[in-house]
């Protein structure tokens, strides 16, 4: 029985961290939070960011590339999906939303790059290449200091319309993530030129992966905390509504993209084992990046903008652990059609 709560240690404990941490933010006082937060200093979450990316990107096996790179079709059409199609199929959806935070945090779900390792995990649990989904991990996230700030820049006016005005400095947060997001990814990277350090990170892959996704829980915990106030405003009806919308349009998007993905690649022509993996790079988002900008919208007014993003990845695992084991029972039927 605790297997399977080993197995999803990640998820139990954002299943526990979430509420825990509203709670604490709604039922603290002024005085407590201040306090609380001063004793925090400022770049904490950059810092934990910048870990989390650069031991991840150093547990990145990038041996297999050199077969993507020399058919990079797949790798481009997971590319447009996650940084195109997602993005502007949320569009309409962040004027829908019921509350100014869901609206910013739908629109930062949607925008941010593919997740630095469950992409390739599920493409191998469903025996796709996960060749593809590595290169697409690295490029998106590489790019994002790049495309995600001009995609929010583009949404959020859209995202933040009605009484509440949301700013974005475009240029600072393309600053934010190129320091705390493509540095340590390349510094991972570039960690793997050195057989010692590629041997240490790949014999201690799991311990590293788990420093990684603790940091994670630190951040989430910290900004639950600070969106805790945030709750006790607004009626009762309200929130219930505005979460089932914005839940409902997250668990949307993701089906959408792995969708238009999977009819796309099926369409263009590309074998089996390249569309599973398009399927899920393509639709997974991943949790740092997206956790570390909504942050950067909590004094505006959009203290719960995080939860969007939170929403997408806990549903993500879920989905795509379902759709994994489908496309490993329909593999044999589709190989047979091809």
């Amino acid at each position: 029985m605790l297997d399977p709560l080993r197995r999803r240690w990640f998820l139990v404990s954002l299943l526990i961290i979430i509420p825990g941490g509203l709670w604490l933010g709604s039922v603290l006082s002024s005085a407590q939070f201040g306090r609380l937060e001063a004793s925090i200093p400022p770049p904490t979450t950059s810092l934990l960011v910048a870990l989390i990316l650069f031991l991840m990107s150093v547990t990145l096996d990038n041996r297999r590339l050199r077969a993507s790179l020399a058919r990079p079709g797949p790798v481009c059409w997971a590319t447009l999906v996650t940084f195109g199609l997602l993005p502007l199929a949320a569009w309409p959806l962040s004027r829908l939303q019921l509350t100014a935070d869901f609206q910013v945090g739908l629109a930062i779900a949607a925008c941010v790059p593919c997740t630095m390792a469950a992409a390739s995990v599920w493409t191998r649990k469903a025996q796709g290449n996960d060749a593809v989904s590595l290169l697409v991990t690295l490029l998106t996230n590489g790019g994002c200091f790049l495309v995600t700030p001009l995609w929010l820049q583009f949404l959020l006016p859209s995202a933040g319309g009605g009484e509440t005005s949301i700013q974005l400095d475009t240029a600072y947060l393309m600053k934010k993530l190129m320091i705390s997001a493509l540095l340590p990814i390349l510094a991972g990277q570039v960690c793997r030129t050195s057989a010692m350090c590629a041997a240490f990170a790949d014999r201690h892959k799991v311990p590293l992966g788990v420093v990684a996704q603790s940091c994670i829980l630190v951040i989430v915990c910290w900004e639950s905390i600070k969106a805790g106030p945030n709750l006790q405003e607004g009626g009762g009806g309200l929130r219930v509504a505005a979460v089932a919308l914005v839940w409902g349009s997250c668990i949307g998007l993701h089906l959408a993209a792995m969708l238009a993905a999977w009819w796309g690649a099926r369409a263009i022509g590309f074998a089996w084992d390249d569309r599973v993996a398009i399927a899920f790079a393509s639709s997974q988002k991943t949790l740092p990046i997206g956790v570390y900008i909504a942050s950067g919208f909590s004094d505006q007014n959009a203290a719960l903008a995080v939860l969007p993003m939170l929403m997408y990845h806990a549903s993500q695992l879920f989905i795509d652990t379902a759709v994994a084991d489908r496309l490993v029972a329909a593999r044999p039927v589709e190989r047979a059609a091809d």
